[in-house]
């Protein structure tokens, strides 16, 4: 499928830095809860992410990440994620963060 740069411009994909991460043990797959900044524009976002398997959550706190932040929020148990934090599947399937090689500012969008 074929779409246009309209189309893809419409996805807004922007930097943030894990604050905050805590087991997630309600969840039907092994996932953490996530707290993300995108800076002042954006704020502090709530996620989950199915990331157990590369990451212990000392490892998360402070890394910046990109995420889906124009979604709809959706209800996932009792979180309701408001971002989507974005990885690639690793030859096993579990899932690897995507981020920036270094430190960016906060809220920068994906072009």
């Amino acid at each position: 499928m074929t779409i246009t740069y309209a189309d893809f411009d419409k996805v807004d994909i922007r930097v943030g830095r894990i604050t905050r991460a805590e087991p997630f043990p309600e969840a039907r797959k092994p996932a953490y809860r996530l707290w993300v900044d995108f800076g002042p524009e954006i704020g502090e976002k709530r996620s989950s992410a199915q990331i157990t398997r590369h990451y212990r959550i000392d490892q998360l706190i402070g890394r910046q990440v990109l995420a889906v932040v124009n979604f709809p929020p959706r209800q996932i148990g009792p979180v309701l994620s408001e971002v989507l934090v974005l990885g690639l599947p690793d030859e096993d399937g579990a899932v690897v963060l995507i981020g920036p090689g270094h430190d960016v500012p906060l809220g920068g969008k994906l072009f």
